[in-house]
């Protein structure tokens, strides 16, 4: 006798799969929901206490934990001493196994949800199941995701049985599906625990979402995976209204403009225009396209091709001045009706409505590096942990608002990062150079291209001055305040060269390193 073993959450399809097996002379079997859901459906089906000769206990937490079950999985029907102990105890070999797992994932992330209500949903029947099946792929099918159901029977169709390579390709997916189960499981009480950070074992539980044309390069390949449980403010969690498919280096600029929105949420108008991950122009306003306006001010020649990012609705008479010019993507909280026509004119154009109201970052972060991964906490949005110290004779006296301004946006700039600012608005931003002071140049030089003046604007430092160059830089360029950690063997350098030049100069106690 040929057996079929169904036990599933997930429900939809499993009847056509099921009669497609008994036509082919498989008995079907199954436990409690799923056993009553194919009778309903007219399968015939044999209920597996009949096979264990023991019922469902405790509420349903066990069903399938048998060896009558367990044993028909597990045998290698090429092995004589399993065949003997088969027959022995007249157990019959099953052949496919169907599992879909009891809904963790979703009933964790639902607030309404109690400890008692997400313990509950810990699959352990199931799991062990998959687990037997796919240790014995040599002559058992493990089936976890129901749309495999149409390749099974066209392969079968086709050749009498499953292929090797196909139960090869069905217990890899089996087995990243329980890793992926597990390791949620495994976050959920490392959480409960207060233990979120640096277990000693551990898996990432990611899925993937889209395989991509190609990564960073045509030569390579990509595919973007995401977090099921991290349903916080996010690109793979917006709604994409229009435009071609998001590419690997949209996803990872799309990510950096969200990154700044966060810190901005809440207040007054701001843009900011990112290129190659970097803002390379930023602004708050009173309204929106003034926002937009004073941020492409500040580096016109670079936002070509670059993202625009809205904390606020998009209006029409902005997105009519966006359409302007080129950009990849548009990113915002909202968009007027009028506004989305208008960027929908051009066809390529990506149009991304970020939604939700929890702006957090979520768990870890994690950076791949050949041989392993670096693991860290995210450098969170706002400004909880500065210190604000004004460390020379000059106070800051009406640019503190400026200062912390440069000192948010300097935070998302690439190290080395100069960032200068007036006004609420980056006037000049120089990134990832080797020597501070370069970075300081450049960011002088854009600011001059741009025609602007950098007398009485302020500048901040991601990173302390190691020497006093970059504020005598400064000085002449009529910078009136400097904000930077401090930290530096040279403090007292810098410290004194603001005080020769008249600048007021702040630490905040705080690096902002961006790798």
């Amino acid at each position: 006798m040929k057996r079929a073993l169904f036990s599933v959450y997930k429900k939809d399809g499993i009847e056509i799969f099921a009669n497609y097996l008994a036509r082919r002379g498989y008995e079907i079997v199954s436990s409690g929901g799923t056993y009553k859901y194919l009778k309903d459906k007219g399968v015939e089906v044999t209920e597996i206490s009949t096979i264990t000769g023991f019922p469902e206990v405790l509420g349903g937490r066990v069903k399938t934990l048998h060896p009558a079950v367990h044993a028909g999985i597990l045998a290698c029907t090429d092995n004589p001493s399993h065949i003997a102990d088969l027959e022995k105890h007249k157990i019959e070999p099953i052949e496919f196994v169907v599992v879909s797992l009891y809904p963790f994932e979703e009933t964790a992330a639902d607030p309404k949800s109690t400890p008692a209500d997400i313990i509950e949903q810990i699959d352990i029947g199931g799991v062990t199941l998959i687990r037997a099946a796919a240790k014995n792929c040599r002559f058992v099918n493990i089936v976890v995701e129901n749309t495999d159901f149409e390749m099974i029977m066209e392969e079968i169709d086709a050749h009498g049985s499953t292929s090797e390579e196909t139960r090869l390709a069905l217990t890899a997916k089996a087995f990243g599906h329980t890793a992926y189960y597990d390791g949620l499981i495994s976050n959920w009480y490392l959480q409960r625990a207060g233990k979120t950070l640096f277990p000693k074992e551990g898996s990432v539980p990611v899925k993937m979402l889209d395989e991509m044309r190609y990564g960073e390069n045509p030569h390579q390949a990509a595919a973007l995976y995401v977090s099921g449980v991290e349903k916080n403010i996010s690109i793979p969690n917006a709604m994409v209204h229009g435009g071609k498919k998001l590419s690997y280096n949209n996803i990872m600029d799309a990510d950096a403009a969200v990154d700044i929105l966060r810190e901005f949420q809440g207040g007054d108008p701001f843009c900011v225009i990112i290129k190659h991950t970097n803002p390379c122009g930023a602004s708050v306003a009173g309204s929106v396209k003034e926002a937009y306006e004073r941020a492409l001010a500040a580096d016109p020649d670079s936002a070509f091709g670059g993202i625009i990012g809205l904390n606020t609705t998009l209006d029409s008479a902005t997105a009519a001045m966006i359409n302007e010019r080129f950009y990849e993507i548009v990113i915002a909280t909202g968009y007027a009706p009028e506004a989305l026509e208008i960027l929908k004119k051009k066809q390529n154009l990506r149009i991304i409505e970020i939604q939700g109201n929890d702006w957090s970052k979520k768990g870890m972060s994690y950076r791949r590096i050949e041989g392993g991964m670096l693991v860290q906490g995210w450098d969170h949005p706002g400004m909880g942990t500065e210190k604000f110290e004004t460390v020379t004779a000059n106070e800051p006296k009406g640019l503190m608002d400026d200062l912390k301004f440069a000192w948010i946006i300097c935070k998302h700039v690439k190290s080395n990062a100069i960032v200068y600012a007036r006004g609420g608005q980056v006037i000049g931003a120089g990134a990832g150079q080797t020597k501070r002071v370069d970075s300081a140049r450049i960011a002088a030089m854009k600011a001059k291209e741009a025609g602007f003046s950098l007398e009485g604007s302020v500048m901040a430092s991601d990173a302390f001055f190691p020497f006093r160059d970059t504020v005598d830089s400064a000085a002449k360029d009529g910078v009136k305040a400097i904000i930077q950690p401090g930290g530096s063997m040279r403090d007292r350098e810098s410290i004194d060269a603001a005080n020769d030049h008249g600048i007021a100069m702040v630490f905040t106690g705080v690096r902002h390193f961006r790798h």
